[in-house]
C-alpha cells in the first residue's frame, strides 16, 4: 500500500530508522477504519519530520517510550491556515501512530504512578461493592484524581496519613470557583465518598468525610429543561435525510422523542436489540439495571430501516448508531450531543440546555399534557419510583390553572 501511494518516495520512508517498518501497517489500519487515502497520504508524508522530533527528543528505541510521551511530540496548531497545515498534519500523523505503536505492542507500559494505583484501587470498590456503572466510576475517577493532584500525592504518598480538613476546603474553594452549586454538590458527594473509602483502608483519620461542607440545592427550584412540542417536530423536520449521516441522526432523535432515551442508552443500542418480526425494541437502562422492552412504532421502524439500508457503513460492529467519519466505530455520547446542537442551530431552535436530554424531557411533559398516567410516563423513562416523574407535573400549567381559587372581588377591584 505504501508504495501505491508513493511509487518514488516509498524507500526513503521504510528506511527510517524508528518509524520505516511501522508506516506499512499504519496505512492498512488507517484505511480499514475507512480514511480516505489522501488523507492517509497527508499523514504519512509527515513521517520524515515526526522521526526528527523523536531523534531532537534523544529517542533511540521505540519501546522506551510509553503513549503519553509519544502524544506529547504532537505540537501545537495554532489556527493559521497556510502555515500550520503542515503542523496540524504531523500531529495528526503522531496521534494515530500512537494509537496504532500502542495497539501493536511497541510502545513501554511504565508502572503505574501511586496517584494512578490508588484511584484503580478506588475505581474497583466502586464496581464491585457499591456497584456502580462504567460512566458513573469514571466521574469519580476524575474527581478523586483532581484531588489528589492537588494535594500532590505522587510526591509524598505518605501525606494522606496527615491530610487535615483544610486542605479538603482549599480543593472544594477552587472546585466552586468554576462550578454551579448543584455541580458542586456532587463534586462534595465523590469526594466524601472517598474519603470513606480511604478511612475504611486506614489512610486517613476517621471523620474527615463529615467536614466537608456541600452547598445547598432544594429540590425542585428549578423547572425540568423541555421544549414545546412544536420545536420538536421542527427540530426532527429541519433534519436532512438524503445523507447518511442525517439519516443516522433522525432515527437517534426520533428514539429520544418517542421513548425518551438518554444519549448513552441511544449509543449503546445494538442490532439484535431490535426485534423486527415482534415489532420490539429492547433498551438497557443503566441506572435501573433493567432492560425494557418498548413497542416498535411504525414512524421509528422506517426511520431505522432507512439508516440500516442506505446510512449505516458496513461494518463488522454490533452497535447501530456508527461514525461518519474516520476512524470508524461506535458512537459516544457527546457525539449524540454535538449533532443535536448542530440540528437546533440549523432549526433555529433556542436550547434551554446544550444537549439531547431535552427531548426525555419534553416527551414528559407532552404525555403529561396528553392525560398519560403518571406511572405509564415513569415506566416508559425508567424511572425507579414515581418521585422522579413527579418532577414534571409542575410544569403542567394548564391544570393548575384550572385549579385555581378566583381572586375576592374587593382584591379585583
Amino acid at each position: 500500500m505504501l508504495e501505491e501511494m508513493f511509487p518514488r518516495d516509498h524507500a526513503r520512508l521504510l528506511s527510517l530508522r524508528l518509524l520505516g517498518s511501522h508506516l506499512e501497517g499504519l496505512s492498512v489500519s488507517l484505511r480499514a477504519q475507512r480514511y480516505p487515502y489522501p488523507v492517509i497520504r497527508l499523514r504519512v508524508v509527515q513521517a520524515s519530520r515526526a522521526e526528527a522530533l523523536l531523534r531532537a527528543q534523544r529517542v533511540r528505541r521505540l519501546c522506551e517510550v510509553s503513549v503519553a510521551r509519544f502524544l506529547s511530540f504532537a505540537p501545537c496548531c495554532p489556527h493559521r491556515p497556510r502555515r500550520s497545515q503542515r503542523r496540524v498534519y504531523l500531529a495528526a500523523l503522531i496521534r494515530s501512530l500512537a494509537r496504532y505503536l500502542d495497539g501493536i505492542g511497541a510502545l513501554a507500559h511504565p508502572e503505574p504512578t501511586p496517584q494512578e494505583s490508588l484511584v484503580a484501587a478506588y475505581c474497583l470498590h466502586l464496581k464491585t461493592v457499591r456497584g456502580l456503572v462504567s460512566g458513573t466510576t469514571a466521574t469519580h475517577a476524575a474527581t478523586v484524581a483532581e484531588f489528589l493532584a492537588t494535594i500532590d500525592y505522587d510526591g509524598d504518598p505518605q501525606r494522606l496519613r496527615a491530610l487535615e480538613s483544610a486542605e479538603i476546603e482549599s480543593f472544594v474553594r477552587s472546585a466552586g470557583a468554576r462550578l454551579c452549586r448543584a455541580s458542586l454538590q456532587h463534586t462534595v458527594a465523590r469526594l466524601r465518598s472517598f474519603l470513606r473509602f480511604l478511612t475504611a483502608r486506614g489512610q486517613i483519620r476517621p471523620g474527615l468525610d463529615s467536614q466537608v461542607d456541600a452547598p445547598r440545592v432544594y429540590r425542585g427550584e428549578k423547572l425540568p429543561r423541555s421544549l414545546p412540542w412544536e420545536s420538536v417536530r421542527a427540530l426532527l423536520a429541519s433534519i436532512d435525510r438524503t445523507t447518511g449521516k442525517g439519516r443516522r441522526d433522525y432515527a437517534m432523535f426520533l428514539l429520544a422523542a418517542s421513548y425518551g432515551l438518554r444519549a448513552s442508552e441511544i449509543v449503546a443500542l445494538r442490532l439484535d436489540d431490535i426485534r423486527w418480526r415482534e415489532d420490539t425494541i429492547e433498551v438497557d437502562r443503566p441506572k435501573t439495571k433493567s432492560p425494557i422492552v418498548l413497542p416498535l412504532t411504525q414512524e421509528v421502524g422506517a426511520a431505522l430501516a432507512d439508516y440500516l439500508r442506505h446510512g449505516r457503513p458496513e461494518q463488522p460492529f454490533r452497535e447501530v448508531f456508527l461514525r461518519v467519519p474516520a476512524p470508524v466505530g461506535p458512537l459516544r455520547p457527546s457525539a449524540v450531543t454535538g449533532a443535536f446542537r448542530t440540528w437546533a442551530e440549523r432549526a433555529g431552535i433556542v436550547l434551554p440546555v446544550q444537549g439531547p436530554h431535552c427531548l426525555r424531557h419534553s416527551l414528559a411533559v407532552h404525555l403529561l399534557r396528553r392525560c398519560a398516567e403518571l406511572g405509564t410516563i415513569g415506566s416508559l423513562l425508567g424511572h425507579a419510583g414515581t418521585e422522579s416523574t413527579c418532577v414534571y407535573l409542575r410544569l403542567k400549567v394548564e391544570d393548575l390553572r384550572d385549579a385555581a381559587l378566583d381572586l375576592p372581588q374587593e382584591v379585583r377591584s
